[in-house]
């Protein structure tokens, strides 16, 4: 991991994933990798040696650019979006002292290339022995998990498929707290292409899932149910935003028993994992190479400034060259003050390999500048 923290997110509430369970009792680069081997020969007295090098045709995506000035009704956007929502069930096995058990699981997804590439959760088809997806018309495919990515609860599959109907991609940096929003999904499992409605409650809202990983999410009052994970959270003009993912429950149960109170992932950092999975095999993912915790407000109290403590730089990385080192504070970054880890964490997140960025540091008493340039963390497409 690039950074990690110690804050919590919001604590006293149990977030969870909203993929819905009904029980009975997941090569670094992904996909091939072209090999390389030499061979001798001995053709005609001549002695040498060949290199055979393998050679694929990579999948390429194209981009079509969609008039979306209009603002349409609710109506109007689910009846263009309808016909890209999919209904997602597994079927999971698991061995238990010998005895073999068997669950379903049901989730939400929606198209994204009219060659049937789908965008999904990763918790709706984690562990799963086959995966079926089911369209508007009742068409249903059995389908590829082509790659996902863990820590941010994205997963792309593939069904055979031609001329299907894709969403079209908004912008979730330019969402504001307000906007009108609907979610479309399969609540309960049953509840099939359901649409809800509601705002943009919160954004960059920083959560911790029941699983302990935290994520930063966009928050929406949109009612998000059981077998609502993976579908698509629209604005008024039919462009996706979001991917709801998960809601608040006030025990440690499993029952989301809060209303109102939902959560969705960003699309720009949902379609940067898919394209990186369906273009190159792998997850390509910001890195400067150093874990941070917040400065204390005990800390503080002895006269250490606001910002991110570094824990940890790792050996050989954008930080290190740097001349970052271990408890150095980093109270700025490209002169926006920087007051606890996750604002750190989120800098890194929302650059792209080349981007320079411009810290402050306080270092024993005094400060200086240092100049980091963001690298590439690759990731298997299924780890």
């Amino acid at each position: 991991m690039d950074t990690s923290e110690n804050q919590s997110g919001l604590t006293g509430i149990k977030l969870i994933a909203t993929a819905l369970v009904c029980s009975l009792l997941g090569g670094l680069f992904g996909g091939a990798i072209a090999g390389k081997q030499f061979l001798n020969e001995a053709q005609s007295g001549q002695t040498g040696v060949s290199l055979l090098e393998g050679s694929r045709q990579n999948a390429l995506i194209d981009i079509e650019r969609i008039n979306t000035d209009k603002i349409m009704t609710e109506a109007e956007v689910y009846a263009a979006n309808v016909n890209s929502t999919v209904g997602i069930t597994t079927s999971i096995t698991t061995n238990y002292w010998g005895f073999q058990t068997t669950a379903a699981a049901a989730g939400s997804g929606f198209v994204f290339t009219r060659t049937g590439y789908i965008l999904t959760n990763f918790h709706v088809v984690e562990n799963s022995d086959s995966i079926t997806v089911s369209l508007y018309d009742g068409t249903s495919y059995d389908a590829e998990l082509v790659g996902y990515d863990v820590s941010n609860d994205v997963a792309v599959l593939k069904i055979e498929a031609e001329n299907l109907v894709p969403v079209v991609f908004g912008n979730s940096d330019t969402v504001n707290v307000g906007d009108r929003v609907i979610a479309i999904g399969n609540p309960l499992g049953e509840l099939t292409f359901s649409l809800t409605s509601g705002v943009i409650s919160a954004k960059d809202r920083e959560i911790t899932m029941a699983s302990g990983a935290t994520m930063r999410l966009m928050q929406t009052d949109c009612a998000i149910n059981s077998g609502n994970s993976g579908g698509a959270l629209l604005n008024l003009y039919g462009e996706v935003v979001g991917i709801t993912n998960a809601k608040y429950s006030s025990d440690s149960s499993r029952e989301a028993s809060i209303d109102n109170i939902g959560f969705a992932i960003p699309i720009n950092k949902a379609r940067m994992i898919a394209e990186s999975i369906i273009e190159k095999g792998y997850v390509s993912k910001p890195y400067i190479g150093v874990s941070v915790i917040t400065v204390s407000e005990e800390m503080q109290g002895y006269g250490l400034p606001q910002g991110a403590s570094v824990k940890d730089v790792s050996e050989g990385s954008p930080a290190a060259s740097a001349g970052l080192q271990k408890n150095d504070i980093i109270t700025h970054i490209n002169g926006e003050a920087i007051t606890t880890s996750s604002e750190m964490v989120g800098f890194v997140h929302d650059s792209a390999k080349g981007d320079v960025l411009k810290l402050t540091v306080y270092r024993q008493g005094g400060t200086m500048e240092l100049t980091v340039t963001v690298g590439e963390q690759i990731q298997s497409a299924k780890e």
